[in-house]
């Protein structure tokens, strides 16, 4: 599933080409997402403006004045940017063009990711209850003690919970837990303030990093020009269960939290 990283990657990619332009025309070729796509999406987009391409969390938000059209990737979804359009294929479920001639692609095989209208995005269940943004200044290391003091659960599980921060999905807590030296299974509300700073460190680190590596790829992943990411090679523990760590030479170990895979050194981390 596409995580934080690979979301911003997109975000960065389309921007540029879609905001201060206007919508010329829309195509819906299948509305058979994890919600159906508005019927009337095009009476509603074609001759507004988009003024604004934002994230938040995994959501990309297109703002148009008071309205907001809000795309989200799903499992295996992709926003693609075409100046020559090919021919349309199977999974391909929107098109969305613009006054400069550029043509903005929602492709979906699995059909988990949604493109929804909202007028009053501000109290969309989607958008309310969400935590802060890890790379922006109110998540810092005094909210991440604060909202883990009552959590006996493991650092992992509460570090993927978008209550306490948005969009760390299971791979950047992995790679987030291991930069700060944190064992992924160790209770929340046992981690000390000076050990939350770091991890609060780890986590930015480990974003900005991805986001400058295009994320990674992962299944039919690729971002707006159609480019994989390359983070992966850059794993420190995520899918590297029984090789030796790049730090120490421990072999890493995978355990199950929540149902997800969970890997770390034993050595490193603690």
């Amino acid at each position: 599933m596409p995580e934080l990283p690979e979301v911003e990657t997109t975000r960065r990619g389309i921007a540029p080409y879609v905001e201060g332009q206007n919508v010329t025309a829309v195509r819906l070729y299948d509305r058979r997402l994890r919600w159906p796509v508005p019927e009337d999406l095009a009476q509603r987009l074609v001759g507004r403006v988009v003024e604004k391409v934002e994230r938040r969390s995994k959501y990309l938000l297109f703002r148009l004045g008071m309205d907001t059209l809000l795309i989200h990737l799903g499992m295996t979804g992709s926003l693609r940017v075409h100046k020559d359009a090919p021919p349309k294929r199977t999974h391909d479920h929107v098109d969305l063009e613009f006054g400069n001639g550029v043509i903005l692609r929602y492709h979906d095989p699995r059909r988990f990711g949604a493109v929804l209208w909202l007028p009053d995005a501000a109290h969309h269940p989607l958008l309310t209850g969400l935590g802060p943004e890890p790379l922006r200044p109110e998540f810092d290391a005094d909210h991440l003690f604060r909202a883990t003091r009552k959590r006996r659960a493991a650092i992992k599980l509460a570090l993927m919970d978008n209550a306490v921060v948005v969009g760390v999905g299971n791979i950047y807590a992995n790679e987030s837990l291991f930069r700060a030296g944190i064992r992924p299974t160790r209770a929340a509300n046992r981690i000390s303030r000076i050990r939350m700073r770091r991890l609060r460190e780890a986590v930015r680190e480990t974003l900005a990093d991805a986001i400058a590596k295009g994320g990674s790829t992962l299944r039919d992943y690729v971002d707006s020009d159609g480019a994989a990411g390359y983070f992966q090679f850059h794993y420190f523990v995520y899918g590297r269960e029984g090789r030796p760590c790049r730090i120490c030479g421990t072999a890493i170990r995978s355990v199950r939290l929540g149902g997800r895979a969970t890997t770390f050194c034993p050595t490193c981390q603690r």
